[in-house]
């Protein structure tokens, strides 16, 4: 009984572990497109909003490292 709990529990675990780094890698993915996008503008409004998606772009791409970083450490183990 113990066990397949534990076993139910890590599975479910994975598994909203895998669904918030997939949503993070995607929301990351989509504030770098508009970064590309505002960088081919001129003008100061632009060069504002470009900087303040570096806000919120920096710390998905950390997400993105450590969660790059679990998976390879997964497939050496």
């Amino acid at each position: 009984m113990i066990t397949t709990v534990t076993t139910t529990t890590t599975t479910v675990t994975t598994v909203a572990a895998a669904s918030l780094a997939l949503i993070a890698i995607l929301t990351m993915l989509a504030l770098l497109i508009q970064k590309e996008i505002i960088g081919g503008l001129s003008g100061e409004r632009a060069r504002r909003l470009s900087r303040a998606l570096n806000v919120a772009i920096v710390p998905l791409v950390i997400v993105f490292v450590v969660t790059v970083g679990f998976k390879i450490a997964d497939v050496l183990r």
